[in-house]
């Protein structure tokens, strides 16, 4: 029997052992770190009752994200990927490590409320820092475990093994923290970052790409990402619409105080809440390994992000468990599309020796709109109240997506196949 062709074959980058390696490690970190996530949010809420208090938690993972990843994508560029992404592995699981002792019985009796929680923030801008390093050293790593070929179906499976772990991680995570309680929850999250350093560690080093021209100073350095990004359209407008739809339009952050005072569903239906828009993401990935969106990508991409939006508003209208869960599979579904288009472009046309940088540039887009579109969707929530933040987060988003369209015209004649 002939083997399928790359061309054609579904599973061809699956079939590379080292591909294989890191997208498993993307779903385990994922789905860990989301189970954090989701305990750590709901139990602050169960002791501050403060929507506030949830968008926090993004902030604090953002504010030294977004300082130290242009200096990580710097990083990346010329050092071994793969041993910065170890080390940062390491300091995650010290962070996690601490987040439990802060938790037992002892150290709780010692400590004031207000010093928890510092403490809990302390360890998610620790848990930020070395997402700053790990996020561009892994996104600048990828396009060199595939032939170039493959990298349209490699950011198909990357991006599903991504949602899988996202589906996996919150849907997990309330019936970890139910059978299990908060502190042995914390306990297994160790464990499988312990499992992710090994994953990481059975991926081959790879050479550092060499720039024929002199090497610039860090300054300098950090613009020619800068200069790229800004100098390439397809790549600005991309990132900036997964930036303002999930700036205003996410909800994720929020979900909690969804799950108790609107849905009145508790922990496990939190936990199905934040695990929907990845299942309609996964759906509708397993589709797009078939059928990927890249033909007519750039319209495709637009009305995504149109009908990320559109379902954002009827989440926020909704009183029904099961029209809300709907909805939020909706906006994965849509979400899904965009990755993989945004992904494609980011593998296509950065240079080698630039992609560290890029993907530092790209990952403060990312940031910015996840960690900080949740604490600005604490702070719009506590200010208009819950729903009427939603709701605007959605018309905010169609206003954005009506703009760029009006901008981006030229983009419409690209093609990634």
């Amino acid at each position: 029997m002939i083997p399928p062709s790359p061309a054609t074959d579904t599973y061809a980058s699956l079939r590379i052992p080292d591909f294989r390696y890191f997208v498993m490690n993307s779903f385990l970190i994922t789905a860990t770190l989301l189970i954090q996530e989701v305990v750590l949010g709901y139990e602050l809420y169960k002791i501050t009752h403060d929507p506030l208090a949830l968008g926090l938690v993004g902030l604090a993972e953002a504010v030294p994200f977004i300082i130290l990843s242009l200096f990580g994508g710097h990083l990346a560029d010329r050092r071994d990927k793969k041993r910065i992404l170890q080390w940062s592995l390491a300091v995650i699981i010290l962070g996690s490590i601490i987040l439990y002792l802060t938790f037992q019985p002892a150290v709780v009796a010692k400590l004031s409320q207000t010093v928890r929680l510092a403490t809990i923030y302390g360890v998610l801008m620790l848990i930020g820092t070395a997402k700053g390093f790990y996020s561009p050293a892994s996104s600048s790593l990828k396009p060199f475990l595939v032939p170039r070929e493959l990298y349209a179906n490699s950011a198909t499976w990357s991006s599903s093994f991504w949602q899988t772990g996202a589906i996996v991680g919150p849907g997990v995570a309330g019936f970890l923290y139910s059978g299990l309680g908060f502190d042995n929850t914390l306990l297994v999250v160790i464990g499988l970052l312990v499992l992710c350093f090994w994953l990481i560690s059975l991926v081959s080093r790879k050479p550092v790409p060499v720039n024929e021209a002199p090497q610039a100073g860090f300054r300098e350095s950090l613009k020619e990402g800068f200069r790229f990004v800004f100098d390439t359209p397809i790549v600005l407008y991309a990132i900036s619409l997964d930036l303002f739809s999930v700036l205003f339009g996410g909800v994720v952050a929020i979900l909690p105080v969804f799950a108790e005072d609107i849905l009145r569903v508790g922990a496990e239906g939190l936990g199905f809440l934040r695990a929907a828009p990845s299942i309609g993401a996964v759906l509708t990935l397993a589709f797009m390994t078939r059928y990927p969106p890249i033909h007519n990508a750039w319209r495709n991409m637009l009305l995504a992000v149109a009908g990320f939006g559109i379902a954002t508003i009827i989440f926020a209208l909704s009183t029904n468990f099961y029209l809300s869960l709907l909805m939020l599979g909706l906006t994965g579904a849509f979400d899904s599309v965009s990755v993989i288009i945004r992904q494609t472009i980011m593998q296509i046309f950065p240079p080698d020796h630039l992609r560290g940088r890029v993907a530092a540039v790209n990952g403060i887009f990312v940031s910015t709109s996840n960690e900080i579109g949740a604490f600005e969707s604490g702070v719009a929530a506590r200010l208009f109240g819950t729903v009427p933040s939603v709701l605007l987060g959605g018309v905010v988003t169609l206003v954005v997506v009506s703009y760029i369209f009006v901008r981006s015209k030229a983009l419409f004649a690209v093609k990634l196949n």
